[in-house]
């Protein structure tokens, strides 16, 4: 089957089918099952590359899952960073213009502007930093020892310092400080 015909089937671009054989990218977790269906393999075989014999199958699920694991991993630790690097220049750069127009002579509605618009883009940013902190990882309960996701406002309205939020756990149901972690296992 070439690529445009299995990009056709999947209802998707052949430059994507390309992707994967080339290992840049993995298909899309919504289409695997589909993808799979029309090449008659298993999702573990899709994911290891390669038919896998039926004595071997438990080793390779499970180096597959583990490598699943490390690559989401990966990508919440580059989420968290991406947060720095979003946040840090924004509120110096409000800060900035704050600075600005408190200190530079200017007629009052442009000072007024400015200011205005430096606590927009600071508190913009801000809600934007508490979404990506909120989808990477987990928070865990200091009490219980379990880990969850809380919701967007659960996260944007709990006192915090740094990553370490007080939050009520919907398992126990107390509340505690609770630190990020990458992990969803303890």
């Amino acid at each position: 089957m070439t690529q445009a015909v299995l990009a056709e089937k999947l209802g998707i671009s052949d430059r994507a089918v390309s992707k994967w054989e080339t290992g840049k990218s993995l298909p899309d977790s919504g289409i695997m099952l589909e993808l799979c269906d029309l090449l008659k393999i298993n999702v573990n075989e899709l994911l290891s590359g390669e038919k896998i014999m039926a004595d071997s199958y438990d080793k390779r699920a499970e180096e597959n899952l583990l490598a699943m694991k490390r690559e989401m991993e990966e990508k919440n630790r580059q989420l968290l960073r991406a947060e720095y690097w979003i946040v840090f220049p924004a509120v110096i750069a409000g800060f900035a213009l704050v600075f600005v127009a408190s200190f530079v002579t200017m007629p009052l509605w442009l000072r007024a502007l400015l200011i205005a618009f430096a606590l927009v883009m600071i508190f913009t940013v801000a809600f934007i930093a508490v979404g990506i902190e909120q989808k990477a990882g987990y928070y865990e309960c200091q009490n219980c020892g379990h880990r969850y996701v809380p919701t967007y406002w659960q996260t944007n309205l709990a006192p915090h310092y740094g990553r370490t939020r007080r939050m009520k756990c919907p398992k126990c149901g107390k509340r505690s400080w609770q630190k990020k972690v990458l992990t969803r296992e303890d």
